[in-house]
């Protein structure tokens, strides 16, 4: 019976962690495409930088995971702003640049493609447009508009 509960434990264990494909939700834009995790990650820094914004930070677990012998699916995520913006965003609001880097996401879903996933920052600064006003609501908007780009060319290759 323990060796059962062992071997049982041990193939429970290795099975990959997968809470499933992201979903679209409230104030959030998500594309699926039929890119790789890689192929993906790849294009949204290209489009990043071609947008006129840089990458701020990186961050994602599926490496670290793996030194520790667990399977997950690629889950990246990207800090994305520029300096233009901080300063623009300072002169409205000292708290709303707790917000920045805005993050976009990239996660693998179960077929092996990949989905390019962001909060809009017209979302993410709402909390703040009391203070920062329509000169905050205006760089947000400018924003969405910058991201919506990115995305644009990461999921169609149209860098």
């Amino acid at each position: 019976m323990f060796r059962s509960i062992m071997f049982l434990s041990a193939f429970v264990f290795s099975l990959p962690a997968w809470a499933g494909d992201l979903q679209p939700r409230d104030g959030w834009a998500v594309h699926p495409t039929t890119q790789t995790h890689d192929a993906l990650t790849k294009a949204v820094k290209a489009a990043v930088k071609s947008n006129g914004l840089i990458v701020v930070t990186q961050a994602g677990p599926t490496k670290a995971a793996a030194n520790r012998g667990i399977t997950i699916p690629g889950n990246r995520v990207i800090g994305v702003f520029n300096n233009d913006f901080a300063v623009r965003v300072l002169e409205t609001s000292t708290a709303a640049m707790i917000e920045a880097p805005i993050r976009i996401y990239v996660t693998e879903n179960e077929d092996g493609t990949a989905t390019l996933s962001y909060k809009l920052p017209s979302h993410v600064m709402a909390p703040y447009t009391d203070e920062g006003g329509a000169a905050l609501a205006a760089i947000a908007q400018e924003l969405d508009a910058a991201f919506q780009a990115i995305a644009k060319a990461a999921t169609t290759g149209s860098h």
